[in-house]
């Protein structure tokens, strides 16, 4: 318990964290003041989503990090675009119950299916967090934006993170991409790993997602996929009791950011000073996200909530629900961790 306790301050070794966290604060800021200027706000999710890209560009070798962030790039391109499918096609908005079941089943997938596919392109982070929360909020619109524009807006700040993960190459004297590291091949023990992994996904979003959904009306909570996040956060890290770090960090973390975020809303910043803030905040998270996930979580909470109040504004129903789904989530990724252990144990008796 010490040892959990006392992680929630300590900071592992640090890895020029400031420049990735430069990049990608620029990634998102610029894109969100373009929005502003143009009075289009209403397509924020988008250049959130897009550039996430700039997550993936903790690669060394300019050559190395274009070809990663490329590939991230077009997954979360994909992914939007599925999302917005699925929005207009198959999810029942005016159906609150059932609607909110078809996403839920459907980002459940999506958690399984991108898990696979981050882990077979060898993308770093691993796992499929950020894919469930794009799908999942784009999913949820009711009303969608024309397809050039969601997706044209998602593909220009994807291709402007891809371009700062670049900047480099613009120093004097630099005359390559090199050296260059192909990626290595998937072998038939690790492919089978990666599909366990992939079910793990599947399982503890699918869980998490269906209990705030049969717990939201009781509770009065609307949005489900926060558990989803949350749900899947343990199941990156080497060991169990590592994992279970990560889960607790995320609750703890982010009712910490939910104080942070307090203050925010109490001064009642102009429009572009929020925008201000998201980049502020995401530079710290990046900054702190591989040294203390419990750290991060403190700036990744108002980064979100501060992004969802650009398009509706803040409210005290935001703060609640992702205090409680976050614990809901994170309690169920960590009873997913659990559960091998226990089954097997169970066996061996």
């Amino acid at each position: 318990m010490n040892k959990g306790i006392g992680s929630l301050l300590t900071l592992g070794p640090g890895n020029r964290d400031h420049l990735i966290g430069l990049r990608t604060a620029l990634g998102i800021f610029v894109p969100l003041v373009t929005l502003l200027l143009l009075d289009r706000l209403d397509l924020t999710v988008f250049v959130v989503f897009g550039a996430f890209t700039g997550i993936y560009g903790r690669v060394q070798g300019y050559g190395n990090r274009l070809y990663a962030q490329a590939r991230a790039g077009a997954v979360f391109l994909v992914v939007m675009a599925l999302a917005m499918a699925a929005s207009t096609y198959l999810i029942d908005h005016k159906d609150p119950s059932r609607g909110t079941w078809t996403i839920v089943g459907l980002t459940a997938l999506m958690a399984g299916v991108a898990s696979v596919v981050v882990a077979w392109l060898r993308l770093r982070p691993a796992g499929s967090l950020f894919h469930i929360f794009a799908f999942a909020a784009i999913a949820s619109l009711p009303a969608q934006p024309p397809v050039a524009q969601g997706l044209g807006t998602a593909l220009a700040t994807i291709v402007f993170s891809i371009l700062l993960g670049l900047a480099g190459i613009l120093r004097p004297g630099y005359r390559s991409l090199a050296p260059f590291i192909p990626r290595r091949p998937v072998g038939a023990v690790e492919r089978r790993m990666i599909l366990l992994e992939g079910v793990g996904y599947l399982v503890a979003a699918g869980l998490a997602g269906s209990a705030a959904a049969l717990l939201g009306p009781a509770l009065s909570t609307g949005h489900p996929y926060w558990a989803m996040v949350a749900a899947v956060v343990p199941l990156v890290g080497h060991t169990t009791a590592h994992r279970i770090r990560r889960g607790l960090h995320r609750v703890l973390g982010t009712l910490v950011g939910l104080g942070l975020m307090a203050l925010i809303v109490v001064a009642h910043p102009p429009v572009w000073a929020l925008i201000l803030v998201i980049g502020a905040a995401q530079f710290a998270a990046e900054m702190f996200v591989t040294r203390n996930y419990f750290i991060a979580q403190i700036f990744v909470t108002p980064l979100a909530l501060v992004g969802v109040s650009l398009v509706t504004g803040p409210s005290v129903q935001l703060f609640y629900d992702r205090a409680l789904e976050t614990v809901l989530g994170s309690a169920i990724g960590v009873l997913v961790v659990l559960a091998p252990k226990f089954w097997w144990g169970q066996r061996t008796v």
